[in-house]
């Protein structure tokens, strides 16, 4: 089949060749989907897409037109994508639903460690030969409350993880797995009451309607005077105005982020000879306690395999018109 892969960027690109073994003709893109690049997958039967390409309804509509009858995404998460627009336009969608959530549990933690012990600011020190230790003393991680946000498959590694630090565990999640219970001591409770104690938020939902902006000015008044929030999941999940406020009164001492919610654009895309039009990640730059990286959580050998093989397959199984296991269903939202 012929396959129009949009956002192909150089570090994924020998793996989708790899797995593909010359089965289906790859048209490797380095332009992300739009309304504009649509027409570069003229001829084919298949896109395939990455986080930062937009499948909204009227970029689905101009696929049709081009006879697209499957979209594959290289990822997890599809808030993307207009579900309910593709499924009214009978195009398929597969997706992703995991490729090494030890990745973005571990990335979690060395943003929560680079930021406690200031190892950023310690760096450049050193490169301008200034070797003072004033000003960059962290805190020991063991002892200290965290509050886990999702207790999903990366949610869970996290929680394992902080066990072993010597982190006391609190987590939010409508389905409280029992297992991080009995063998991390974890305790589940009410949203208000993590924030209230937590000396470490870090978040791990999916985007949905009730997760949107769930760190906002309201949460963040309840929180500790100097709580470190994490962000590995979605950019979302936070809203960045309130965040900047919270920085500025010092409610907030540390803010890591791998995901920004207007990220679309301009994460995954070289912008250094480029000036910044986003005011509002300029100035969420700005601040030393704030550690801000391009949605690079996932990115390890082993994720960029098991992305592409699991890609590869989901496209092979269309072809044979199979059943495709990690196709998502869009199901009507009840009246």
């Amino acid at each position: 089949m012929k396959v129009a892969v949009f956002s192909a960027h150089k570090f994924e690109k020998e793996y989708l060749i790899s797995a593909n073994t010359n089965k289906h003709d790859l048209i490797l893109i380095e332009s992300r989907l739009s309304a504009d690049t649509v027409s570069l997958a003229k001829g084919c039967q298949v896109v395939s897409i990455f986080v930062s390409d937009d499948a909204s309804s009227p970029v689905l509509e101009k696929l049709n037109l081009l006879g697209i009858r499957f979209l594959a995404l290289r990822s997890a998460g599809f808030n993307h994508v207009d579900l309910e627009k593709a499924k009214k336009l009978n195009i398929k969608i597969a997706r992703v639903p995991e490729y090494s959530p030890y990745a973005v549990a571990e990335y979690t933690i060395a943003l929560m460690l680079a930021l406690n012990r200031k190892l950023i600011r310690s760096h450049y020190r050193i490169m301008e030969q200034n070797f003072s230790l004033d000003g960059l003393t962290g805190f020991d991680m063991n002892g200290k409350k965290v509050g886990i946000i999702g207790t999903g498959k990366i949610g869970s590694l996290v929680a394992k993880i902080l066990f072993g630090f010597g982190c006391k565990l609190l987590a939010f999640d409508p389905f409280q797995n029992e297992s991080l219970i009995k063998q991390y001591n974890l305790t589940y409770t009410d949203f208000n009451t993590l924030c209230r104690e937590s000396d470490i938020i870090t978040l791990h939902a999916p985007l949905q309607n009730e997760t949107e902006y769930i760190i906002n000015e309201e949460s963040i008044s309840l929180m500790k005077q100097g709580v470190m929030i994490i962000n590995t999941g979605r950019g979302g999940l936070v809203n960045t105005k309130d965040i900047i406020e919270a920085l500025k009164n010092s409610r907030i001492g540390y803010f890591g982020s791998d995901v920004y919610e207007e990220e679309e654009g301009l994460f995954f895309v070289d912008h250094s000879e480029d000036i910044l039009q986003d005011d509002i990640i300029a100035r969420l730059m700005s601040f030393r306690n704030v550690l801000v990286t391009s949605h690079q959580a996932f990115l390890t050998d082993t994720a960029l395999r098991n992305i592409s093989n699991t890609t590869i397959q989901n496209i092979d199984l269309f072809e044979k018109g199979e059943k495709i296991q990690n196709e998502i269903v869009f199901h009507e939202p009840p009246a």
